[in-house]
């Protein structure tokens, strides 16, 4: 085994980089970070450099010897590395503040991942990934990529499907969220717990919860109530309803169960430039003016007011994971397998799997209620015909994707959504306009 190893964060000016410092400093023991190096574009190279600073005075004080390098030429940081995280957000916070106003003006719900947003946020991402994944398999074949850059599930559905480099995992903060919250209502301490979840990103359900062994799924069914996260609002959910649905829902599943209380609330927030967008454009801006204090030292609590909360503890145990072959069990984005029988075996879904140097192993979890197979396969549809469109770029099939998806589920409106966020993403998406300047 090497003498400590190499980690590459492509999006390193991101706000969320402490959270990934903090992890890495605490599992310093079982995880020796030699180098970690930090990438971003040139647009973000003033954020690059405040994070970069905050981080190397969380490490100078925690006294671990990661050797922390800043650059703008992912090439040549990806040089060697064994694992590379991605972060990223293609045309910065601009860009979601189009994917979220541009639907909501249509009266459709706008989120950067879900709908029409999702789509194109997802648009936007998966071809440079894909650049990326060239560039890992010619200079660190071997590296795993963990990719934490939404929409992770279509994300990780093109890169595995269409992708030059297979070592990808996709992760998500979300389950992580729903432990804590299951162990809110069962007033029990977390390590008691054990839960079992399947489905897709941001579509995935707890099916099974153990507590000392004893199965306590319906007790949580009935005490879910407004168990929610910072960016999704916590209305309420109806016991009744969800010990009918059979598994217990994520909180990204009120944009489907809850539809018409998200997009009113969403339209108010609208006319108001208060959608969600713009209020991270402000946390993030607080944030950085934080991280400039050269007396602060460690990550601020402020940062828990971003959606990402306990993404160092998903990226870094599924890290310390991999590189100790610990075989312990998380949940990860990766190929289905025929773990959830009624999807495609080589679809990419989120499950619980047991972690080993090898990869991830999903645990078979057979089938998910009846109840909820139909919203899962038509997500999973839409994910695959998403990935399809940002790789070849075509206008058909952008706009299936979008009419698929059941917060869209429109043809009219799809058009006029469709044509108003290509626009407004022109410059982000060469391979659509390429296509339609040849026709």
């Amino acid at each position: 085994m090497k003498d400590g190893i190499k980690i590459v964060t492509i999006g390193g000016g991101s706000s969320y980089t402490p959270e990934l410092i903090e992890g890495f400093i605490k599992r310093y023991d079982k995880l020796p970070v030699k180098e970690l190096w930090l990438v971003d574009i040139e647009e973000g190279a003033h954020k690059l450099k405040i994070t970069a600073d905050l981080a190397r005075r969380m490490i100078e004080k925690a006294g671990v010897p990661i050797k922390l390098i800043e650059s703008l030429d992912r090439r040549e940081a990806l040089k060697d590395a064994d694992f590379v995280t991605t972060q990223m957000r293609v045309g910065q916070i601009e860009a979601r503040i189009k994917d979220e106003r541009i639907p909501i003006s249509h009266g459709l719900l706008g989120q950067e991942t879900n709908g029409a947003g999702g789509l194109f946020k997802g648009l936007r991402t998966i071809p440079v990934l894909m650049d990326i994944c060239d560039d890992i398999e010619k200079l660190c074949p071997d590296a795993w990529l963990i990719n934490f850059t939404n929409p992770v599930g279509m994300v990780t559905e093109a890169l595995l499907r269409y992708g030059s480099h297979k070592k990808v995992i996709g992760l998500c903060n979300v389950p992580i969220g729903m432990e804590n919250g299951i162990a809110d209502v069962l007033k029990c301490d977390k390590k008691d717990l054990f839960v079992t979840f399947a489905g897709l990103n941001h579509m995935v359900y707890a099916n099974h919860v153990y507590l000392k062994g004893e199965e306590v799924t319906e007790r949580v069914m009935e005490g879910w109530g407004t168990q929610s996260m910072k960016n999704i609002k916590a209305l309420e959910w109806s016991s009744d309803f969800i010990k009918t649905l059979g598994a217990v829902p994520c909180p990204y599943h009120r944009y489907y169960y809850m539809n018409k209380e998200n997009l009113e609330e969403e339209i108010e927030k609208y006319k108001e430039n208060g959608t969600r967008a713009e209020q991270v454009k402000k946390i993030e801006a607080e944030l950085f003016e934080l991280y400039k204090d050269k007396e602060l030292k460690e990550k601020p609590k402020q940062l828990e007011q971003r959606g990402g909360a306990f993404y160092s503890d998903a990226a870094c145990n599924l890290i310390c994971s991999l590189y100790n072959d610990t075989r312990d069990i998380q949940v990860v984005d990766t190929v289905n397998h025929g773990a959830i029988d009624f999807l495609d075996r080589d679809a990419a879904v989120e499950i619980s799997c047991v972690i080993t140097k090898h990869g991830p192993v999903p645990l078979a979890c057979g089938d998910l209620p009846d109840t909820v197979k139909g919203l899962v396969s038509q997500i999973k549809s839409f994910e695959i015909a998403g990935a399809k469109a940002a790789v070849t770029g075509n206008y058909n099939d952008a706009l299936t994707a979008m009419i698929i998806n059941p917060l869209v589920a429109s043809q009219t409106e799809a058009y006029g959504v469709l044509d108003e966020l290509l626009e407004a993403h022109k410059d982000y998406l060469p391979r659509f306009f390429a296509k339609q300047e040849d026709l």
